[in-house]
Formats: structure tokens, sequence, C-alpha cells
């Protein structure tokens, strides 16, 4: 994502404030909003008018991942007493105020994830952040970890660059599982000495996609429905078996790069989040 405009972010902040609206929100709670957010040190608020409060954080960061984290945290049903329903309000005035940007935030699977809409003007891409390895930089145990990551995320790009679709959602579901276990092992230490299963240790080295997004959920460090999309990133990354592939009768082509980059984005915001 590139820096927004100080415009769109003070409407943004406008909309986040609602002042005597039905989503109001007063000057604590745009402090709990931005620790849920994952925003980096967040400002306790000091009671100056809100939404010139808001704008200056806004606008003063560099850090772009908390500012799209922030965008779809706004979106998240979880935000809401009644879910979906007000959240998805939200997110259509969000989008009208994100359009200039060629921005817009999209459900995945019930999880909020900001993309690019698509030339036909209804449906939205998903594609490797401009500001991907700046993101998952705090997240992983190491600067030759993260080299590797991104390594692999080029080679993604150059097969997608020259229509090799197969192997392009195979290396993203082969870096959404290195992400994820250097992340988990990385947090907690002991899982270096095993994976919980069925009474069991697995050592990491044989840790499956599956186990690991298990895990993710089941120590809250990813939600529910980021969990249960994953499952076609991880199917498809199993094409690494040609049979597999047969046998789903699938043929890959940029729409389906496309609908593995969404589920990774909201894991990947879940990590931030829960950081």
């Amino acid at each position: 994502m590139k820096p927004l405009d100080p415009l769109t972010l003070e409407r943004v902040a406008r909309l986040i404030v609602d002042t005597d609206g039905p989503f109001e929100r007063r000057g604590y709670q745009l402090t709990q909003l931005l620790k849920r957010a994952g925003w980096p040190q967040p400002a306790e608020y000091d009671g100056s008018p809100r939404i010139p409060w808001l704008t200056d954080i806004l606008t003063s960061t560099d850090d772009l991942a908390a500012v799209s984290r922030l965008l779809c945290r706004i979106c998240d049903p979880l935000e809401y007493d009644d879910g979906l329903a007000s959240a998805d309000l939200i997110r259509q005035e969000l989008n009208t105020h994100l359009a200039a940007e060629q921005l817009t935030v999209t459900y995945v699977s019930g999880r909020p994830v900001l993309g690019q809409p698509g030339t036909d003007g209804h449906t939205t891409v998903f594609t490797v952040p401009d500001d991907l390895e700046a993101r998952i930089r705090p997240l992983v145990s190491s600067e030759d970890f993260l080299q590797q990551l991104m390594e692999r995320v080029t080679e993604t790009q150059i097969c997608e660059q020259h229509g090799a679709y197969g192997l392009t959602i195979i290396g993203i579901g082969s870096f959404a599982e290195a992400l994820l276990l250097d992340v988990l092992t990385h947090r907690d230490p002991t899982l270096l000495q095993g994976f919980a299963l069925n009474g069991r240790r697995v050592a990491p080295e044989r840790a499956s996609f599956s186990l690991l997004l298990d895990t993710a959920r089941t120590r809250g460090w990813i939600q529910m429905d980021a969990h249960d999309f994953m499952k076609i990133v991880r199917d498809y990354r199993n094409f690494v078996h040609l049979r597999n592939q047969q046998e789903r009768g699938v043929t890959p082509d940029r729409d389906t790069v496309g609908m593995c980059w969404g589920p990774v984005l909201a894991v990947l915001n879940d990590l931030e989040t829960s950081r």
C-alpha cells in the first residue's frame, strides 16, 4: 500500500469517530481501537477534539502496515455487537473514501482484507503488498530467514508474470507455511521441541500445514475465519503433486493466484494484530 493522501486520512478519521452517529467512538474508545488494530505504541487520548487528534496520528506515521490494519479493523465484524451487519455498513462507507486511492476492503471468508478494485469494478484483486517485507520483519526470527521468505515471494512473482500459475500458487503456499512455522516457534520456543497432536509430539520439520494453522488458531494468533479459508491455500500448495491437481480438476489462472493471496493476507493481518 502506498501512503494515503492526507485528505483521505482525515475522511477516515471522521468515519472512525462518527460524531453524533450510530457508531460514535469516545476518546478512550479510539485508543482501544488503535490497540486492537496493533497500532505501534498507540497514544492515550489527550482530551483534545477527537477528529483532529486521530487525523494527526494517522498522518504522522510512516507505518503503512499499521494504517492497513486499522482500515481492516474498523470493518471487522468483531468490532460490533451485531457483527457483519454494522461492519459492512462501515466497509461500504470506507470504500467510497478509498476509491480515489485505488483501494478497497473486501471480506475473505469473514475477515476484512485490503485489496485493489478489479477492472470490472466489482471484483477485488489481491496481490503481494508493496510493504510485505516491512510487515513480516517484526514477525520472524531473523533477517536471514526474512530474506529467504522474500526470495520465495520473488520467485512466485516471476512465475506469475510468465503465466506459470500452478507454480505460483505452490510458491504462495510454501511462503505461508514457512512464515507460520517460523512465527509460531519464534513466539513460543517450546514448540521447537514438538507440536502437540493427538497426545503425541510432532517435530517442527514434520508439522503439517494444517497442524500449524490449528496451533495458531488455538493460541489465538489467527481468527477462526482466516484459519478456515486458508484451506484453499493449503490444498493448492499440494498441487506440487500433479495427481492432486488432476483430482481437483483445477486449471490455475491469474484469478486463482489472487484467490490464494486473499486468505494469506487475512492471516498476516491477524498475526500482526496478535503480535
